[in-house]
């Protein structure tokens, strides 16, 4: 591994990661239901009118939800740590330092900067280093959405377990170089917030505001 302290005092400011909305309206219900129906099939709840079928049909389309809304967040990520490399490889001095995508990965997963901690939490985010590790396993092995027929039942009920390993193999399939906030940092936006950022940009080029907002190059 480079020893971070040799790439001197400055922080390099990264591209934004950006986050898109990834749940559709049914989403929140059937992780719901699905929670509920996992609770009562372990004896943790009364099982009411629904028999066992049932429950897990409720608890595999709960899990088929939380999948589908990993992965979409999983190709936020990885668009970013892509984005990431690009911008290192132009910096002179770091284009040879080992930094790769796993670099930008565990930096957002396991050194992630206080202020995006603080941005998730806001957000009702607390779990964000295993929502931001298994949406990379996911897409790690999956090339679009994976839709529920091709899933076996094993797989669909435990992917947390399957993606966590798979995150860990995609992140080891190459030596890289670690980062922490000491030397680089990025900002967190949900997509229609940056969006409105970039609109109030764009209608006053040059106002007060106009050099803190990021740059999409």
């Amino acid at each position: 591994m480079k020893d971070a302290t040799q790439w001197g005092a400055d922080v390099l400011e990264l591209p934004p990661l950006i986050l898109h909305p990834f749940a559709d309206q049914s989403g929140p219900a059937k992780l719901l239901e699905s929670s509920r129906a996992s609770l009562m099939l372990q004896g943790l709840l009364p099982i009411e009118e629904f028999g066992p079928d049932e429950l897990m049909r409720k608890l595999l389309e709960g899990r088929c939800s939380e999948i589908r809304m990993l992965y979409f967040v999983g190709k936020d990520v990885l668009r970013w740590t892509a984005q990431c490399q690009d911008c290192v490889s132009r910096v002179p001095g770091l284009a040879a330092s080992g930094l790769r995508e796993a670099s930008f990965a565990a930096f957002l997963v396991s050194g992630t900067p206080k202020h995006v901690i603080d941005k998730l939490r806001g957000w009702g985010v607390s779990d964000y280093k295993s929502i931001f590790s298994r949406g990379i396993g996911l897409n790690a092995i999956f090339r679009q959405v994976p839709e529920p027929a091709i899933l076996s039942e094993e797989f669909t009920r435990n992917y947390y377990r399957f993606a966590d390993h798979m995150y860990a193999c995609w992140q080891n399939l190459a030596p890289f170089t670690e980062i922490d906030s000491k030397h680089f940092s990025f900002d967190l936006y949900a997509s229609g917030e940056y969006a409105k950022m970039l609109e109030r940009q764009w209608a006053d080029p040059v106002g007060p505001d106009s050099e803190h907002f990021p740059s999409e190059e």
